[in-house]
């Protein structure tokens, strides 16, 4: 998979400014803040504690 490089970011951020607007972008980015925070919440409550005894998920 290619790398993308200075340039190639900073042309997606040009296209999104001007298919979204600069005022939507805000919006946008604390939307995806928020479901990376839910994400994350959700992930570590998923996640078994030391103390708790590990299921076989295989049955």
């Amino acid at each position: 998979m290619p790398q993308l490089g200075p340039i190639e970011l900073i042309l997606i951020v040009v296209i999104f400014v001007i298919f979204f607007g600069a005022g939507k972008l805000g919006d946008l980015g604390g939307a995806l803040g928020r479901g990376i925070k839910e994400f994350r919440k959700n992930a570590a409550l998923d996640t078994p504690s030391k103390d708790e005894p590990t299921r076989d998920r295989s049955a």
